[in-house]
């Protein structure tokens, strides 16, 4: 499956089977964090075989078999960096036949910060083999989160409806997209979130606009 294929099958999946992630994937996924770590300077681990993932209440409550997870983790600062790897780890995890969770509060700070190993975690992805394959969240509108000066090419038409699909803190979708011309604005105002959101946003925009060529200002 293409990463964009992905992108669009990928929904935030609480509840996985007992099965564990085959060697192979496990390689998989362990190039893919190298590689997103080399690129951006992060931290970022893959943890296996461990149900200390979330806080108590969410183990009871939310969550079943969150035995598997990557540890968000980087430099102070780092938190948009950590968005935009984690939205490429979600995304090309699915394209391996694997289900996501981004966990973006409840989760077992004490246990992450002690896999960060001295970086600093924003968070944790949730990562199996799903019980389902989940649902798409519900979503504003392209016209209620962007606008475009002049008529909107389709890069950005689709770079937009790729950014509806990516995972926000609380589900909040408190981000708008503004284009002008190959020049292309992002803000986002969700508290102490903002910047991870950012981050998850902005690689979904880019996947969904396919290669075209504009600068983020």
């Amino acid at each position: 499956m293409d990463m964009i294929q992905a992108m669009k099958e990928r929904h935030m999946v609480r509840k996985y089977t007992e099965e564990k992630i085959p060697k192979d994937l496990v390689d998989k996924l362990n190039a893919r964090i190298k590689m997103n770590n080399d690129k951006h300077g992060l931290s970022i681990k893959l943890v296996l075989n461990d149900g200390d993932a979330l806080s108590d209440e969410v183990n009871l409550v939310l969550s079943k078999n969150v035995n598997n997870f990557f540890v968000m983790a980087g430099r102070p600062g780092d938190d948009e960096k950590c968005g935009y790897a984690g939205a490429d780890l979600m995304i090309y995890a699915q394209s391996i036949g694997l289900n996501t969770w981004w966990v973006g509060g409840q989760y077992n700070h004490k246990r992450a910060q002690k896999e960060a190993e001295g970086a600093v975690p924003v968070g944790i992805i949730a990562v199996g083999f799903g019980e389902t394959q989940g649902r798409p969240h519900d979503s504003k509108s392209a016209s209620e989160v962007s606008s475009y000066e002049g008529t909107a090419p389709k890069w950005f038409e689709d770079g937009i409806e790729a950014a509806l699909l990516a995972p926000t803190a609380k589900a909040a979708q408190a981000f708008t997209i503004e284009g002008q011309g190959t020049r292309v604005h992002i803000n986002c105002d969700n508290g102490v979130f903002s910047a991870v959101d950012t981050g998850i946003i902005r690689y979904h925009f880019e996947l969904g606009a396919n290669g075209a060529s504009f600068e983020w200002i």
